[in-house]
């Protein structure tokens, strides 16, 4: 049993020592479902601390709201969520339950009037990534922003220069540089076990996203190159060591979920570096059977393989079925892969733990707001791409507002 606390939104386990308390309310807290005395700790109006765990909010209780809780509570030792802000009624609630945070909101900005929280993360549609970060700066809190960056690379500049003037982090959150295979590959490579690396591969496909508002470009500014591509694009650049891109290459096209979006739902994105090695990321959101994430490293003196299910996953055989296997598998009838600790072999733990431990200034800032701003580039040029039909050299200028804007409406031409 759990009591929610009016002037915070908070959700506090009754056995919570009797402390001073302010009795007043504050407008836009989440309101107690039950007529019990609002009660709020004076401690929780404490200036930002300098050591111990960082204090974190999180904007979102969907999915990736989810992940990021999990993956706070599995390295506990750095940081602490303190509270969640989602504008959907009861979400953030259901989720402090789950995971025992003491607050919720429903406005993200009464969050970010906390004077406790340090770091918040944004898991939140991709078109409110680029506002959120600025408020989220202007409060002098540093950000951990999901990918991708934002819809527009006047965002992401913006971006960038608020959290440059407030003096915060401003964190790209591509789990991929911190995901354990990944990660040994990159160490086996710059050990010099594979020779000169001239050609990084990397794939995540599955049957398509968990939210309505992935289908719609206008809120998530493209489709599955978007969405998946934007981890490859980062995969490939940082493995190389983030070399100078002199092109891009992509073909795309819409052969499964034509009628729910006018996005891209399958492709493959090709870039050329100047250090004479590619890169080539294939996405899909039209390939059935659940997730799949792998890379491949090639090098004239070795290659690596690293598939992040396959390697721990049981093959499974049931008649009956169970209740989960892996990200976005359909069914657990039939053969299935379940995987077994999911979060860490993906790596958010591990990025978490050093967002946090780059905010006490124990670690530098490993996956960045121009590492971000770089893949958006790539995005545009991606598209545009495929929307002329041939390769489109680096630098290259955006001629639309969003990165699928470069496609719609030039397919076939």
């Amino acid at each position: 049993m759990v009591r929610v606390l009016a002037r915070h939104g908070a959700v506090t386990p009754p056995t919570t020592p009797k402390i001073p308390a302010i009795l007043e309310t504050e407008p836009g807290a989440q309101q107690a479902s039950s007529p019990a005395p609002v009660i709020t700790s004076q401690l929780q109006h404490k200036t930002m601390a300098n050591s111990g765990k960082v204090k974190v909010g999180i904007i979102g209780s969907r999915f990736e709201g989810d992940i990021h809780c999990a993956s706070f509570q599995l390295m506990p030792e750095e940081a602490k969520v303190v509270a969640i802000a989602s504008p959907t009624p009861g979400n953030a609630e259901k989720l402090a339950r789950k995971y025992g945070i003491p607050r919720v909101f429903q406005d993200y900005k009464e969050m970010l009037k906390e004077p406790d929280i340090e770091m918040v993360t944004i898991t939140a549609p991709n078109y409110l990534h680029a506002q959120m970060t600025i408020d989220i700066a202007n409060a002098g809190k540093h950000v951990v922003c999901e990918k991708p960056l934002c819809i527009t690379l006047a965002e992401a500049d913006e971006m960038i220069e608020t959290c440059k003037r407030k003096g915060v982090l401003l964190a790209y959150a591509e789990e991929l540089f911190f995901t354990p295979k990944y990660v040994k590959a990159k160490e086996m490579a710059d050990q010099g076990g594979f020779g000169k690396v001239y050609l990084v591969k990397q794939s995540e496909k599955h049957f398509g996203p968990h939210s309505d508002w992935f289908w719609d470009v206008e809120r998530s500014g493209g489709g599955a190159l978007m969405d998946l591509g934007c981890h490859g694009i980062a995969f490939c650049y940082w493995f190389l060591g983030r070399p100078a891109i002199k092109s891009v290459y992509a073909q795309l096209g819409t052969y499964v979920h034509g009628a729910k979006t006018k996005g891209d739902d399958d492709g493959v994105c090709i870039l050329e570096f100047e250090n004479n090695a590619t890169g080539m990321v294939e996405v899909s959101w039209a390939k059935r059977g659940g997730m799949s994430d792998r890379s491949e490293i090639f090098g004239e003196g070795g290659v690596t393989y690293a598939d992040l299910h396959m390697g721990n996953a049981l093959p499974t055989y049931s008649e009956y079925g169970f209740g989960y296997a892996v990200e976005k598998a359909p069914s657990t009838q039939g053969w299935s892969y379940p995987v077994f600790e999911e979060h860490w072999n993906y790596g958010m733990p591990q990025e978490m733990r050093h967002f946090a431990r780059c905010v006490r200034g124990k670690e530098t800032l490993q996956s960045t707001g121009e590492d971000g701003r770089v893949v958006m580039q790539v995005l545009y040029a991606a598209y545009a791409s495929a929307g002329a039909g041939q390769k489109i050299p680096m630098p290259y200028k955006p001629t639309a507002k969003t990165p699928i804007g470069e496609w719609l409406g030039k397919r076939g031409k």
